[in-house]
């Protein structure tokens, strides 16, 4: 407790006489004290709630014998910051969220922590702070944003993206765009389908940091603001009784949080979120691991973009318990881990049904026997790349095609739109990794552009940058080495085949040895002039296969 160190004996009157200049009464000081982290802004429509949510987390702490203090974390809206400079500063924050929550944390000598995060990088950052911090600590988000409607069906930001793609190809009308700009995003909350936002508060729940519904509960809903005052009740009960996050986020609960992102079918950032909160507990983590689990875990779900259901429909299904019952079923996840209600996850899931096997199908009826994502390797990526599987088409599962190469996202959508791109052919975009974009950029715009024109089915895109989980269709990113540390995809050029096998865990430039060894010796690595924090960024971070990981 705090008490020692902070409030009590004669000593500590300076620091008493600060809390009376909050207004803090002496019964509140005696109490334990409660950070509740808000990521709320008014810029980032998964955060324009988050007021709500934290008076609610408050309410709960009183309510519980607790004395709440609210400080900020940041974050940054991908869809806002996606096709132009601004997409540089998004995974950076990832570590900026952690850094300054650590900060705030030691500083203040708080008790406990209800982190409120809903988005892309803030849900993994305030992780990663809850694993370094080790102090109890309960999550719980903003919630989804309810599913857009656009001629009888449901739509989601991926659909707006791929609409400008369907404008620039003649297929849609400009009435028809405007009405997807003003219909697509109804409601504040994170975006309707599995994309990163929503991948990570499931796997809060996986992880055991969420109490039930944390990830699924519509953020337009009254039930989340009933969760965030159960939230801050029970991290009384976490504080009463030392439950903290490294007991919870083992090694088991790391594996079932890799095996869960199978079957939900969830972003392929997670593969950089997943190792970094592993990394902050000092959990060993592998990618060839994700492939081992990813080949005996049915992928039971495929939500926008990769389906026609959305994040509503899960939590009506059941949510992600429901998801966990199934898997469990097949003896695929470790049930006696610790979680933040104070009960193990058998305890939590023991009375838990799917109520709807077309949002979460049944195993024996999945979409896939193999899981969501996968890893692939090979000489173009010695390390290992990713790909959202279970959101490619069939007929893409195997290709070979002619690269055609760019030396940013820029230069890859101006070709795009220009009507370079053929049937066949494999896209390439380098120097956006960690390091050489600096930030790993989301490649959403190229992606959307080529599924909004049609060439989904017939067309991959390469890159040592990253995607959105909005993104669909033949995405391979994270490419490591990445192009600025002389990685292979440096030296592709224009014409050159790449082979892609997905079930086989497989990509291939077909280019001999030799030749490599001669355009290494020929080829100049291109470094970017940056400044500022993308500067250090840049210094510091790890390779995408690592985590892009500051520090390591």
């Amino acid at each position: 407790m705090i008490k020692e160190k902070v409030v009590n004996g004669f000593h500590n009157a300076p620091h008493r006489s600060l809390y009376h200049a909050l207004g803090l009464t002496e019964e509140e000081m005696q109490r334990p004290l409660i950070g509740v982290v808000s990521s709320h802004n008014e810029i980032v429509p998964g955060h324009v709630n988050l007021d709500k949510i934290a008076e609610a987390v408050k309410l709960g702490v009183a309510m519980a014998g607790g004395t709440p203090i609210m400080f900020p974390a940041i974050t940054v809206c991908d869809g806002i910051a996606m096709g132009h400079v601004g997409m540089k500063y998004s995974l950076v924050t990832r570590d900026l969220i952690a850094d300054s929550t650590e900060a705030m944390v030691m500083a203040h000598g708080f008790d406990g922590l209800v982190m409120i995060p809903n988005c892309d990088k803030n849900v993994p950052g305030l992780l990663m702070a809850a694993a370094r911090l080790n102090i109890p600590t309960v999550f719980v988000s903003g919630g989804p944003m309810l599913a857009g409607r656009v001629g009888g069906k449901k739509r989601s930001l991926s659909s707006m993206f791929e609409a400008v793609g369907a404008y620039k190809a003649g297929k849609i009308t400009e009435e028809q765009l405007t009405e997807f700009e003003r219909k697509v995003c109804p409601t504040c909350g994170s975006c309707s389908g599995m994309y990163t936002a929503n991948s990570m508060n499931c796997l809060t729940e996986v992880l055991g940091m969420g109490l039930r519904g944390n990830g699924t509960i519509p953020a337009a809903y009254s039930a989340r603001i009933e969760l965030a005052k159960h939230a801050g009740m029970q991290i009384m009960e976490l504080v009463k009784k030392n439950i903290r996050p490294r007991d919870i986020m083992t090694a088991s609960a790391i594996r079932n949080a890799i095996t869960a992102d199978m079957a939900l079918g969830c972003s392929t950032n997670s593969m950089l979120h997943l190792p970094a909160i592993a990394n902050e507990g000092g959990v060993p983590f592998s990618l060839e691991e994700v492939n081992k689990i990813s080949e005996k875990t049915p992928n039971l779900c495929h939500l926008a973009p990769a389906g026609p259901t959305y994040m509503e429909d899960l939590n009506e299904a059941g949510g992600v318990y429901a998801v966990l019952k199934e898997l469990e079923g097949l003896g695929l996840i470790d049930t006696s881990v610790m979680t933040c209600t104070g009960k193990t996850m058998a305890e939590n899931i023991k009375d838990v049904c799917n109520l709807d096997d077309e949002v979460i199908r049944k195993p024996s009826n999945a979409f896939s026997q193999t899981g969501g994502i996968a890893v692939l390797k090979g000489n173009l990526a010695p390390d290992g790349c990713v790909v959202k599987r279970s959101a490619v088409a069939p007929e893409m599962l195997v290709h070979e095609g002619p690269a055609k190469v760019y030396e940013s996202e820029e230069e890859a959508i101006a070709a795009i739109y220009a009507g370079k791109i053929q049937k066949g052919d494999v896209v390439v975009i380098r120097y956006e990794g960690p390091a050489g974009g600096p930030g790993m950029r989301e490649m959403l715009s190229p992606t959307s552009a080529i599924a909004g024109m049609g060439l989904d089915k017939d067309v991959a895109l390469i890159t040592d940058g990253r995607f959105s989980g909005a993104t669909r269709g033949a995405a391979i990113g994270h490419v490591s080495p990445e192009a600025v540390s002389g990685g292979t995809i440096a030296y592709v050029k224009d014409g050159d085949i790449i082979s892609i096998d997905i079930p086989n865990y497989k990509i291939a430039l077909k280019v001999s040895d030799e030749e490599l060894t001669k355009r290494r010796a020929e080829t100049p690595i291109k470094k970017k002039e940056v400044s500022g924090y993308l500067k250090r960024y840049a210094a510091q971070v790890s390779s995408a296969d690592k985590g892009a990981i500051i520090n390591q």
